[in-house]
């Protein structure tokens, strides 16, 4: 195996998740890459870096060999930027739309890129137009008037709708506009993004891909590295300098030789919660792209290979009861986040704010890798508390 993407496309997924863009260590054999923790590196006598790396902000070989294995993953990338967090990454990439443009996002997103966009737009002077990105036909309304960048999650955060993405690439370039996809949600092998049309997908590595809730960490990817907009954002973080630790990247790397089989699990044990889930009388609603009652089930089976491990689910009894759920599990830990092998539950809205749009009665939850048996008699013994 050598250091080149292209010949890991060759390999399976669960083959590639654990050498994709790897090499033994040249210097030791080392069958685990090591840490490269200096922040600097030597010159030579005429000057020139002495092996290619000048200082760590820049470029650093740990983060290199991240953004070898990500690009090895995500089917159709050419290229990876790292970055310390998600939301550094997402602002890297929002922030290629030119002043003036017009940037479309979902009505339902997640909540931290939105206070970023209603926080920053006028600094940044973008028009943000929101629409419901399930809804294509108001989204080619929408369109209409042109737009610089289409930004879409789906499923979206925390109601699980789905895009058409094949048809929303469609529009969004005749519009003249790329398309990014935030896949955080939808992790190789669940979704392909590039071959639904996208031109630039967003991960936060913090979540599935790292996958153990001990890493902070966001990527962009693009197909080429001479992307306009992959060049943008290249620059903003060598420039900027919000990229992760060489710790931080080594700790994503070894999150990634178990991605395959956490995703898998995770995704069996939400399917497993989600149907438990929907027949209860103390449940008004579940969503997950799973079930057969997902009004967009059969987009699911066109654009995923799995349906996910996120699902949300709104109780009887508002806000009060929905908390109360929460409280009431034990092995659901009560925590923001998602992605990691523990299952975690969240009550939403109070937690984005008195500007949510989240329902106050919905339950956010990601499901991990425990037994889903132990998962569903958690849940029973948390519904219990609602009555019957």
């Amino acid at each position: 195996m050598n250091d080149q993407p292209g010949d890991d496309k060759l390999l399976r997924f669960e083959t590639v998740a654990v050498h994709g863009g790897r090499e033994p260590d040249p210097a030791t054999g080392g069958v685990t890459a090591p840490i490269h923790l200096s922040t600097t590196f030597v010159r030579n006598e005429a000057g020139d870096p002495r092996a290619g790396w000048v200082y760590t902000r820049a470029d650093n070989p740990t983060r290199h060999a991240l953004e070898m294995s990500l690009t090895a993953l995500q089917t159709g990338a050419g290229a990876c930027a790292a970055f310390a967090s998600g939301s550094a990454a997402a602002s890297a990439l929002l922030r290629t739309v030119p002043r003036g443009g017009r940037l479309v996002v979902p009505d339902d997103m997640y909540h931290g890129v939105r206070s970023l966009l209603m926080g920053e737009r006028e600094r940044w002077g973008v028009e943000v137009v929101t629409v419901d990105m399930a809804d294509t036909p108001a989204v080619a309304q929408v369109l209409g008037a042109g737009a610089s960048l289409v930004w879409v999650e789906s499923p979206s955060n925390p109601r699980l709708k789905l895009t058409d993405l094949r048809e929303v690439e469609r529009l969004a370039h005749a519009a003249g506009a790329r398309l990014a996809v935030d896949a955080t949600w939808t992790p190789p092998p669940v979704a392909d993004p590039f071959a639904l049309g996208a031109d630039l997908v967003v991960h936060a590595t913090t979540k599935y891909l790292a996958g153990h809730s001990d890493v902070l960490g966001g990527a962009v990817l693009a197909r080429s590295e001479d992307d306009p907009a992959f060049a943008r954002v290249r620059w903003l973080q060598r420039t900027e300098g919000a990229v992760p630790s060489p710790f931080d990247a080594w700790l994503t790397m070894r999150g990634l030789k178990t991605l395959a089989l956490r995703v898998r699990a995770a995704c069996d044990g939400a399917a497993r919660v989600a149907a438990f889930l929907e027949p209860q009388p103390q449940v008004l609603e579940v969503s997950y792209p799973g079930l057969p009652s997902h009004p967009q089930h059969a987009l699911v089976q066109s654009q995923m290979t799995m349906p996910g491990a996120m699902l949300s689910f709104r109780v009887r009894g508002g806000g009060e009861a929905a908390q109360a759920v929460a409280s009431a599990t034990r092995l659901f830990a009560r925590a923001t986040s998602l992605g990691g092998v523990e299952s975690l539950i969240e009550h939403r809205a109070p937690v984005e704010g008195a500007e949510t749009k989240t329902p106050l009665d919905l339950l956010r939850v990601s499901v991990g890798i425990e037994h889903p048996d132990d998962l569903i008699a958690d849940l029973t013994r948390a519904l219990g508390h609602l009555g019957g």
